[in-house]
């Protein structure tokens, strides 16, 4: 997946998301499975740190199911924009209201951090200390959940009467402003990837 970022020009991006989110989780995991956790071939390094090889293979399949996963999932929405992914799901006869759920939840997290983020920068014009000690930020962020919570649900009505002013609810067929036209090299990797996951199935069936 790194290499597949290099030639997508995102490769910065996605290193810097990738160190920020699932490192932290596979070395914890790594740690735990290895060092921590006791297992038939465990031998005791110091104090509660053991050694196992069972755990180390236990944790190096583990982790890298999720880093596969995760790095696939992390690449896909850098060079796939949301707009996109639900002009196809419309295209392919997903219903309307599937679509808008799908849309909502995937903007939900970066929406709320620009959200946060306002209310941070608001908090520190009116003289609130946000940054320094643990204690600060906590301090901080106990007042800033009431304007989150508050701006959230002003911004659900807002939502809400955007979409009936443009005909959500609506039972006719609806136009789409933009269309995506797909490519030869689109009918490409689609054909490849079918071969590929044919073969896979046909391959863990012999087994």
């Amino acid at each position: 997946m790194f290499f597949i970022s290099l030639f997508s020009s995102t490769a910065k991006s996605f290193i810097l998301t990738f160190m920020k989110s699932i490192f932290i989780v596979v070395l914890f995991i790594f740690i735990v499975q290895t060092f921590i956790m006791t297992n038939e071939d465990s031998v005791k390094i110091w104090g509660f740190i053991y050694y196992s090889k069972i755990g180390l293979m236990n944790s190096l399949t583990m982790t890298s199911k999720i880093v596969a996963i995760s790095s696939s999932i992390i690449w896909f929405f850098q060079v796939t924009s949301v707009k996109h992914i639900i002009y196809a799901l419309e295209k392919s006869g997903v219903s309307s209201k599937v679509t808008f759920v799908i849309a909502s939840t995937i903007q939900l997290i970066p929406q709320m951090l620009q959200l946060s983020k306002t209310i941070t920068d608001a908090q520190k014009a009116r003289g609130i200390e946000t940054e320094g000690s643990m204690m600060n930020r906590i301090k901080a962020f106990i007042p800033m959940i009431g304007p989150l919570v508050l701006s959230s649900i002003q911004q659900t009505e807002e939502r809400v009467l955007a979409l009936e002013s443009r005909a959500f609810s609506a039972k006719t067929k609806k136009t789409m402003i933009y269309e995506l036209k797909k490519q030869k090299i689109d009918y490409i990797i689609v054909t490849l990837c079918g071969i590929v996951l044919i073969g896979y199935i046909v391959w863990r069936i012999q087994l």
